[in-house]
């Protein structure tokens, strides 16, 4: 026979063989898109943003959610060909804010820089070395005339 207890916060129910055995009458109710309290992905049903989405990171609370969620809003419901391009100065706002709370949003250090820049400064010393070897080279002879 199975029986229920209560430990606590939590609800322990021990079940037997037979229980097992019995097919389940239980019912699935059909999850209400309109509940605010039901977990849902970045967009809600309705095309709302859902500011509670943990894929958010908590981004649209503390001192610059309101920032984030400017900036966000426009980017998502932008319509322009290069998307979000109208939402610079929203972007802008909210890093000036972030600024103001490196313990909360802290900043890349300059040493860790992201892959991408790091091969922009790859490129851009590529296409430098024959001006730079160029000019060692004058540098060397002026230095030392015997060496020529």
């Amino acid at each position: 026979m199975s029986y229920c207890r209560q430990e606590g916060k939590d609800r322990v129910i021990f079940v037997t063989k037979e229980d097992h055995e019995a097919p389940s009458n239980a019912e699935l109710v059909e999850d209400d898109p309109n509940d605010p309290y039901e977990d849902h992905g970045l967009i809600l049903p309705n095309g709302d943003i859902n500011w509670n989405c943990p894929c958010l990171g908590g981004m649209a609370s503390g001192p610059c959610g309101q920032q984030f969620k400017d900036a966000f809003s426009c980017f998502h419901y932008s319509k322009e060909e290069v998307k979000g391009s109208e939402c610079v100065e929203y972007f802008r706002s909210m890093q000036e804010c972030m600024q103001k709370y490196p313990e909360l949003y802290p900043q890349e250090d300059d040493n860790e820089r992201a892959p991408s820049d790091a091969a922009a400064l790859v490129e851009s010393s590529s296409t430098d070395s024959a001006s730079v070897s160029g000019s060692e080279e004058a540098a060397t002879s002026t230095e030392n005339p015997a060496a020529s």
